[in-house]
């Protein structure tokens, strides 16, 4: 297949898309991808993946058995991921033969923050003071001005997974240590005033749709709530977050749906934290809340379609969902929400993502609060919080 099939050619309803991954990023893709006319086929090894059990067909293999990937790319002619830790040599074998979203260059990037944050540097847009970590060494001549700091290391690490806050030197090197001295990055903690990201989409022809930005809150490293009202961020920072989105897709040469966090400092001077080469949890408000959801663009850029509208109809509030909330805070028995409580209350709507078992600080699902009267939506987010005991950041 030449190039220019694999990069302008329509794929129409009623053919395969293929997805890298079975979490619940796929399964929300494949909603979406099923709901347009498309049949996916889902490649993952997992027997009761949630993306796998609701694709019309599973490839059964790891994301770098060749054999598993040849199989995959003689069912469709695009294939999209949803998960940055996918290995770029198997986007890469698949490009050979498919039009693949994201590129594995991008992909290779932005799934190591040691070049992650030299390319986002490289393209003008301020990160926080960094030093990279490759042998106690590094962490010995690091300079005071990136302590109080946090480590993180350069591959692998998620939802404050692969990360620990040092305040010295000695506190940075026993952290390394206890991440089996693989490479790192020591970052200065900075003034934070708040977290927002951007969620777009830029396709094969260079069209790029932002949608609406949100504001992030975290509870131990994990997203909590997404917050999206129309004033709730001054204009001068969003056109400022939305040009170094746009900025760091076109460097990347990036095809696809991604996110970009970043942070607001106390003087409202913007740094970008990290890019996600997917949709992204902070994204899960525009299924309710915008004329096309993430993953409805996921679709639209790996087919070949125009993007479609990212109009916010209504402010929205995203309630992330973990297995915390199916275990009673004092007592620690198990009991299935009650839902019909959450349900109840006007605008709401819930998404679960079909994992067998409910975990503590596990993703289980999330819920959207999209009303007119963002006061309402803030008040029903309140009591939803209440209801499901989710840590309480309204």
């Amino acid at each position: 297949m030449n190039n220019t099939v694999l990069t302008s050619a329509v794929v129409y309803p009623g053919q395969w898309l293929g997805m890298l991954g079975g979490g619940q990023l796929g399964r929300m893709f494949c909603h979406a991808a099923q709901s347009m006319g498309y049949k996916v086929v889902v490649l993952d090894p997992a027997q009761d993946s949630p993306a796998g059990t609701v694709a019309e067909k599973q490839v059964f293999a790891a994301y770098d058995d060749v054999k598993g990937l040849d199989e995959l790319a003689a069912l469709t002619r695009v294939v999209t991921t949803e998960f940055e830790n996918v290995p770029a040599a198997s986007l890469k074998q698949l490009s050979e033969n498919c039009r693949v979203s994201p590129g594995a260059a991008a992909v290779a990037v932005v799934q190591d923050r040691i070049a992650e944050k030299a390319f986002i540097a490289s393209q003008g847009i301020p990160v926080a003071p960094y030093a990279e970590v490759r042998s106690a060494a590094d962490l010995e001549k690091a300079g005071q001005h990136l302590f109080p700091g946090i480590l993180k290391a350069a591959r692998l690490g998620y939802d404050g997974k692969g990360q620990a806050r040092v305040a010295n030197v000695q506190e940075a090197l026993a952290a390394f240590e206890s991440f089996g001295n693989v490479p790192c990055v020591l970052e200065a903690m900075l003034p934070l005033k708040e977290e927002i990201s951007v969620v777009m989409a830029r396709g094969f022809d260079g069209e790029v749709a932002v949608f609406p930005i949100g504001q992030n809150t975290h509870v131990n490293g994990i997203l909590a709530t997404t917050v999206v009202n129309p004033g709730l961020i001054a204009e001068s920072i969003q056109h400022q977050a939305k040009q170094a989105a746009i900025k760091i897709a076109e460097g990347l040469n990036y095809f696809g749906v991604l996110c970009i966090e970043f942070f607001i400092l106390d003087d409202n001077s913007l740094v970008a934290n990290e890019v996600a080469p997917r949709p992204h949890n902070s994204g899960h408000y525009t299924m309710n809340a915008c004329a096309s959801s993430q993953f409805e663009q996921q679709v639209r850029v790996m087919a070949g379609m125009p993007l479609g509208s990212t109009q916010l109809r209504a402010p929205a509030i995203m309630l992330n969902i973990l297995g915390d909330s199916w275990f009673h805070p004092e007592t620690g028995a198990f009991a299935e929400p009650v839902w019909e409580k959450v349900l109840a209350l006007p605008g709401v709507s819930l998404h679960l993502y079909g994992k067998s078992e409910a975990r503590k600080g596990r993703k289980m699902g999330h819920v959207n609060v999209v009303h007119e009267n963002f006061d309402t939506a803030l008040a029903h987010a309140r009591q939803i919080s209440k209801i499901l005991n989710l840590s309480q950041v309204l």
